[in-house]
């Protein structure tokens, strides 16, 4: 059976104002052509489809026809979830249309599918968090599937039965999702395939300055010992660089499919595609995205070689932010000279000479004896002086601990 992984397309986003729909509406042509191409059973959207709650039009529009395309008349399953950034509710609104399509959109943590047939799959089993398929009528092929969509503090206690009991209310936020998951996975079956869906962010993974901040003081972090244990592959979303989240879980991040910041412009976008046998270890690789407009940073020595840079590059498709040395503020002429020249202009900064840019930054390592101190010290940073509790600091702990561990036993 093959999957095809992916996530965060945040629909709708733009750049400091700057419309990326062009972008977005390419990748989703080719986006339907690695499917095809690859002949895939299921794709699987781990959350983010849209970049707000409320998106535009056109962005609905762009996924409705997306998701009809790939699921050809219902002979493929579209598996989707909700992220943070997407309204649960209002993805759930096209269920009706959806189901039609053998589209299945699951938005809150309990949310379920429903029983149905279609062209090329049937869903033979639908529980909240738990879905199970059989791909083309075959026996042999059937699949387990745990979904968590984005969870939210309250979402997540909605999910448990009596989740006002005071036991639940003492457990930590990452334990919870672990319950969630432990709980269905005795929904697997060795003799099928089993694999997990979620978006969440799982500590130590590598962000980017796209995401939406991570809130350390909610603890909303999940520790890699609270993912599911026995997926087969745990597909991600959340977190914009393509990586691994946990290699002995096989869990993994799909990544965005396009650069939404400067600090992504040398991440290279993919999807992935994953095979998969029962009982066996899945096989996993990558197809490479197209970089539609590429975002570039200049550093220029002085107005002039930023006048140059411009005149080098106009009437090509950049997002380009420039950082200038000068000595005084830039003049206003030169700033529309620039901006004449090159249409995408992101930001323009200048850096005057003397100035802390040019201070020599404080190298600090950080290592397993200190790592607490600097993590109290961010937590009051970020708090308004406020101490990190003994709970949150035991919960940093275990952490640290548990990933420094993976980590050894992969260096290995």
């Amino acid at each position: 059976m093959r999957i095809i992984h992916t996530s965060d397309w945040h629909l709708g986003k733009n750049l400091e104002g700057r419309s990326r729909i062009d972008e977005q509406k390419k990748f989703c042509d080719d986006f339907v052509k690695i499917v095809n191409e690859e002949n895939a059973d299921i794709v699987v959207i781990a959350g983010d489809i849209y970049d707000t709650s409320n998106p535009p039009a056109i962005a609905e529009r762009l996924f409705y026809d997306t998701a009809i395309r790939l699921s050809e008349n219902s002979r493929r399953c579209v598996f989707v979830i909700a992220g943070n950034h997407d309204n649960p509710e209002r993805l759930e609104a096209i269920n009706g249309m959806a189901l039609a399509n053998g589209i299945i959109i699951l938005g809150y943590p309990d949310s379920k599918a429903m029983i149905s047939s279609f062209a090329g799959f049937e869903v033979i089993e639908a529980k909240s968090g738990f879905t199970k398929l059989r791909i083309n009528d075959d026996k042999k092929s059937v699949v387990n599937i745990l979904s968590l969509p984005y969870p939210s503090e309250k979402r997540l206690n909605e999910s448990f039965e009596n989740f006002d009991d005071e036991h639940k209310l003492q457990k930590t936020y990452s334990q919870k999702v672990g319950e969630f998951f432990s709980k269905r996975e005795k929904y697997y079956n060795d003799e099928e395939i089993n694999i997990a869906v979620s978006h969440i962010f799982v500590v130590g993974s590598e962000v980017s300055d796209s995401e939406r901040r991570i809130e350390l003081g909610g603890t909303l972090l999940v520790g890699k010992n609270d993912l599911p244990q026995k997926s087969q592959y745990t597909a991600l979303g959340h977190i914009h660089k393509p990586q691994t989240a946990s290699k002995s879980l096989n869990a993994y991040y799909s990544g965005s499919p396009i650069q939404y910041s400067k600090g992504e412009r040398n991440t290279v976008k993919s999807v992935r595609i994953v095979d998969l046998e029962v009982g066996k270890e899945p096989e996993i690789r990558e197809r490479y995205i197209d970089n539609y407009k590429r975002i570039e940073v200049f550093e220029c020595d002085d107005v002039q070689n930023a006048l140059e840079v411009c005149e080098k590059n106009s009437g090509q498709e950049i997002f380009a932010y420039f950082e200038i040395i000068t000595d005084d503020v830039i003049d206003q002429n030169s700033i529309r000279e620039m901006k004449k020249l090159m249409k995408d202009i992101v930001e323009i900064k200048p850096i005057v000479r003397d100035s802390e840019e040019f201070l020599a930054e404080e190298i600090v390592e950080i290592n397993k004896s200190n790592i607490s101190q600097y993590f109290s010290d961010f937590y009051k940073e970020q708090n308004s002086g406020l101490e990190p509790s003994e709970d949150v600091m035991k919960l940093f702990k275990t952490i640290v601990s548990s990933d420094m561990e993976e980590f050894e036993d992969e260096a290995d």
